[in-house]
This record gives structure tokens, C-alpha cells and sequence, in this order.
């Protein structure tokens, strides 16, 4: 826990102090967004509900932008210079009256969270090697979780007081911890000359940004199988608290739920991280997932069938099994999103990677009303689909780690040597560390 919070890597720790500040901004945002548009702007549930739609479409598209962008101009200028932005527009929405001002404010909040998003990824992909990449991956979302909830926390004090002012507090809280968030990447590239260079290394030595993603057939179908694992995200926040409403269970047990979540990822999603740079022990991984969240599946319909006590204790045991197979399905994605990407396209490929999660976010929601719909039934076809894209995604891993010799990195659709690899990418492993065993065998 020592070194999440306070790693001793330079870049590491600008990225986790920036991280803090962001999840604390999201946490903030998230409690009070919601009753801020519809109480104090007066917009009708539906009008926000279209909006955020709207929002999430231009999301999609702008996950891969932001990869695209990181290429060509350097992923630690690309997420300050969003952070920022993302800052702006949550304090602009202390200034909106009417729903078109509204959807225009909130693509803006949802195009610059997810290009800073892509361009993140794009910089652990360049700046890290090996597990290294995975477990400072893992580490960050640890961090989210905890100061989500912290953020979380801090916001109730303006549900408790509950008025205009109150909430309009609260997003401007919001702009300026995003704002804040921006000092520790502002001054890395000065800080950490080395890391500019990395940023653009691929670009100036090979005057390419390497091949496309979208023709590396490999990639789109991990892609594709880990978005739709990715799907359960939406079912622990919107499919799980509309089914507890079914049951005899009490309603306060989603907070319950929810909290169990958040200590059983901060506590474990490091060490299910370890290993899955390995591609096919990162596609088997996404494999045991699957089948975790189609356990849930199953105990989150049996409580549907008992008394308050007995729903409890299986929606109890649903939600361990949910976020085990969330945690592991989370380190499996990152170990093929990292070790299937071609460096020489590394934003690119780790944008082609976010708009999947964003695909995810904006059906997961869709998918899980439909599935509480038909019961029993809705709950046993979402088991099924998580089954079929966990065996999916292993698959492709073990394809792709057979077209992977030993000494060999894997790029695309075909083969390269590690040591192309490295000249490619300018050097061999973060500055200021031994270079990875793997770098060494190149």
C-alpha cells in the first residue's frame, strides 16, 4: 500500500498524486451531479438522461482520438492539457441554464475524460515495460477507488445541507481538484527530460507512427471480448441496486455491496495483476473472469427466490464473485491491451483499447435493464455472453502467444524482434532502472 500511494518512481508518483486529485473531483461529481441538474438547473430526468447519452457517443469516438493525438505530440502534453479542460468544463456547468448549453457542456466533460483517459494508457504503455506496465496500472486504480469514495464522502456534506448553493459548491470543488490535478503533469516533462524523448521517440526516429490498429485483426477481436467482459461494470452499478429493489432484500445493502467492492479491489487488484504480461496468461485470465461474473449471474437470480436472509447472504456472495471477476477481468484486459499493441502505434492501439471500455460504459447500462427484464432468463443469458467472451479472449491470447517465439515481441498481426523493438522505441527500459529481463533477452 506504501508504494501505491507513494511510489519512489518520479513518473509513477506525479501520476498518482494527479490520479488522487482527479478520483477525488470524481467522486465529488458523481454524488451530486445528478440532483444538481434535475434540482437546481431544473432539467427533466429525461433531458439529462439524453444528454448524457449524447455525451457518451462523442466518448466513444474521442477514446481513440485521444490515442491517435498521444502519437504525434506526446501523451504527458496531451493528458495535462485535457485534465485541464475536463476541469473547465465541470465549473462551466455552474454557469448552464438550458439543456442545449447542458449536452454542449457535458460532450466537452466527456470528450476530455476520455482522450486524458487514452492518453494515460498510451503513456504507461511507452514510459513502462513488462509487469511493470500491469502493475502500475493496477496500482492507479486502487487509488481511484479509494479516493472516489473519499470524494464520495466529502460530497455528502452537501446532500446533507441541500441547497442551491450547497451543490453549486460542490462542482466548482470538482473543477478545481481536475484543475489541481494538472500541476504534477505540468512540470514532469522538465522534471523527467527523458520522458518526452520516450513520448516521442517511435515518431521522430521512424518519421511514422507505425501501423494502424484497426487493421490488426488480432487486437480488435481482444478488443472486442474484453468490452464485453468490461459490460460489468454497469451491472454492478445500475443492474444490481434495480434488482435488490425485486427481492426481500433491504435496499441499504447496496451500499453495503458497494462498499465491499471498493476494499476487496483496493486489497487485491495489485496481486491479481502479477503475470499477466504474459499474453496467454492475460487471456486465461480474462477466462477465470468470465466465469466469476457468471457465477454472480446466478446468485444474483437465485436471491430473487428467498427471504430477506437469505437473499442477503447470496447477494453477498454475488457481489464477492462480482468483483473478483471484475478485478481479474480488469488485469487480464491490461496484460493484452499492453503486450498485443504495437510500440511504434502505442497511443494509437492503447486508444483503440479505451473506446472499448467506453463502448462498454455506454451499453452496459442498456444491457442490464434488458437482462433485470426477463428475470431468471436475462440473468442466465448475461452468464452465457460473459462465458462465450472470456473464452473468446483467451483464445485469441493463446493465437497470439503461439506467434510469439521466445525471443520475440509481438506486433500486430505479425512478428518482431525485441531488439527491433527496442531500437524502434529509442531505449531499453525506464531511465533511472535496470533495463526489464525481457529487454535483456532481446
Amino acid at each position: 500500500m506504501i508504494q501505491t500511494f507513494f511510489p519512489q518512481d518520479r513518473v509513477a508518483r506525479s501520476l498518482t498524486v494527479s490520479t488522487m486529485a482527479f478520483a477525488l473531483s470524481s467522486g465529488v461529481f458523481y454524488t451530486v451531479s445528478t440532483l444538481y441538474f434535475t434540482l437546481v438547473i431544473g432539467l427533466s430526468a429525461t433531458t439529462v438522461g439524453l444528454g448524457l447519452g449524447i455525451a457518451g457517443g462523442t466518448g466513444v469516438l474521442a477514446s481513440y482520438a485521444g490515442g491517435w493525438l498521444a502519437d504525434r505530440v506526446g501523451a504527458h502534453h496531451v493528458q495535462t492539457v485535457v485534465t485541464g479542460l475536463n476541469g473547465v468544463a465541470l465549473l462551466a456547468y455552474t454557469f448552464v441554464s438550458d439543456a442545449v448549453a447542458f449536452t454542449l457542456i457535458a460532450c466537452l466533460a466527456v470528450i476530455t475524460r476520455s482522450v486524458g483517459s487514452s492518453a494515460k494508457q498510451a503513456m504507461l504503455a511507452r514510459w513502462y515495460t513488462g509487469p511493470e506496465r500491469v502493475e502500475v496500472r493496477a496500482r492507479m486504480r486502487v487509488v481511484t477507488n479509494v479516493f472516489i469514495g473519499l470524494g464520495t464522502v466529502a460530497a455528502a456534506a452537501a446532500l446533507l445541507i441541500g441547497t442551491a448553493s450547497a451543490y453549486r459548491v460542490a462542482m466548482v470543488v470538482a473543477g478545481v481538484l481536475l484543475l489541481a490535478a494538472t500541476v504534477p503533469l505540468a512540470g514532469l516533462g522538465r522534471q523527467v527530460p527523458e520522458l518526452a524523448a520516450r513520448m516521442t521517440a517511435v515518431r521522430e526516429r521512424t518519421a511514422s507512427t507505425g501501423p494502424s490498429p484497426l487493421r490488426d485483426r488480432t487486437y480488435i477481436a481482444s478488443v472486442a471480448c474484453n468490452t464485453v467482459v468490461a459490460t460489468q461494470f454497469g451491472l454492478l452499478t445500475v443492474g444490481m441496486p434495480l434488482w435488490v429493489a425485486t427481492t426481500d432484500a433491504p435496499t441499504a445493502i447496496v451500499s453495503v455491496l458497494l462498499v465491499l467492492n471498493t476494499v476487496v479491489v483496493a486489497t487485491l487488484q495489485v496481486r491479481a495483476s502479477r503475470g499477466t504480461d504474459d499474453v496467454r496468461k492475460a487471456g486465461s485470465t480474462v477466462r477465470r473472469a468470465s466465469w466469476l461474473l457468471a457465477m454472480a449471474c446466478c446468485l444474483y437470480a437465485l436471491a430473487g427466490y428467498g427471504n430477506m436472509i437469505v437473499a442477503c447472504v447470496l447477494f453477498a456472495l454475488a457481489a464477492f464473485a462480482h468483483t473478483m471477476g471484475e478485478i481479474l477481468g480488469e488485469a487480464g484486459g491490461w496484460g493484452m491491451a499492453f503486450e498485443l499493441a504495437d510500440q511504434r502505434s502505442a497511443g494509437a492501439y492503447q486508444g483503440l483499447s479505451q473506446t472499448g471500455y467506453a463502448i462498454a460504459a455506454m451499453l452496459s447500462p442498456i444491457l442490464a435493464t434488458t437482462a433485470l427484464e426477463h428475470g431468471t432468463a436475462g440473468w442466465a443469458g448475461l452468464a452465457a455472453l460473459f462465458v462465450l467472451a472470456g473464452t473468446g479472449a483467451a483464445a485469441v491470447a493463446r493465437r497470439a502467444a503461439v506467434m510469439i517465439p521466445a525471443d520475440s515481441a509481438f506486433v500486430g498481426d505479425c512478428r518482431i524482434s525485441s531488439r527491433t523493438c527496442q531500437e524502434a522505441s529509442g531505449t531499453a527500459g525506464s531511465v533511472g532502472r535496470p533495463p526489464h529481463k525481457k529487454e535483456l533477452a532481446g
